[in-house]
């Protein structure tokens, strides 16, 4: 550990933000490299003639923020760590970094189903670094999950994610495209979930350079329309649910109308668009008959 005097720390903290960046990109660095937390630095400054330490010297975290700013590389890449919810999670350039709003398909099942106590066996599509179920399966502890992705370094990355936030064991990793691992569980899925690629094609190509030349592209590009990978998980989806099962699918944010569409069309029941914080149709959700 490296001891620096708070008032030092603070000057050379208000040169790295005026070249640029933002306050939140910052604090994840100084959490995930530099070791000290936004609350206990908060504590610290509360006696700006005291010391802090740091795990990681000035030099070094300068040469992390500088490369962020001039690649436009998400710092989440940088450090190799993202948080998410309350999970502190492994990212490499094989995954999505998960975003807040998605937090919120957590917050619909807790919804759905109420009872923590409850024997749920779920299944995440397209899992990513694992965050939704892993938070599933800690918040469910006497449920079952299973968890399918693509790409196995992906699979591999949420395996670490899950053995790091969890001494469980309820939950399972497959690998292969969307339903096709699991065919052993047709019609036993209280539950399924899935943030699908749902960019399309014309919107991708506008995307930031930090999203678009860093982020897995498998894991963005939705189609034409954006809406190629939700078409074929919904048209499949009554295959793997028990009846009354829920699906449960994150969506662009104009997607919503097209989306419920194609839950009615499949026979699903009680379906709605769920808003995120910003008031964005973002999830839709139904009930399988």
């Amino acid at each position: 550990m490296l001891c620096i005097s708070v008032k030092e720390f603070l000057l050379w903290k208000k040169k790295q933000l005026s070249k640029g960046g933002d306050q939140q990109s910052f604090e994840v660095l100084l959490d995930c490299i530099g070791d000290i937390s936004t609350r206990d630095l908060n504590l610290k400054i509360l006696n700006p003639n005291g010391n802090l330490h740091l795990k990681k010297s000035l030099e070094f975290l300068e040469s992390v923020w500088e490369d962020h700013l001039i690649r436009s590389c998400p710092i989440q890449y940088l450090c190799g760590i993202t948080y998410w919810r309350d999970l502190k999670l492994k990212v490499t350039n094989k995954v999505l970094i998960p975003r807040p709003e998605t937090e919120l398909i957590v917050d619909i099942v807790f919804n759905i189903f109420r009872r923590k106590s409850q024997k749920l066996f779920f299944a995440e599509l397209g899992t990513g670094s694992g965050a939704i179920s892993i938070a599933l399966a800690l918040a469910y502890s006497f449920s079952e999950g299973v968890a399918t992705d693509i790409d196995k370094d992906a699979l591999e990355i949420a395996t670490k994610n899950y053995i790091n936030s969890s001494k469980q064991s309820n939950l399972k990793f497959y690998c292969g495209n969307w339903w096709s691992p699991l065919e052993n569980f047709k019609g036993k899925l209280d539950l399924a979930i899935s943030n699908p690629p749902y960019i399309p094609k014309d919107t991708y190509e506008k995307l930031p350079k930090e999203v678009k030349n860093f982020e897995p592209k498998v894991a963005l590009l939705g189609g034409e329309d954006g809406l190629k990978h939700i078409r074929e998980i919904i048209q499949k989806a009554p295959m793997f649910l028990k009846e009354k099962g829920w699906l449960i699918l994150e969506n662009h944010f104009d997607q919503g109308e097209k989306v419920k569409q194609l839950f009615i069309k499949n026979k699903f029941t009680s379906i709605e668009i769920v808003k995120d914080l910003s008031g964005i149709g973002r999830f839709t959700i139904g009930r399988y008959k």
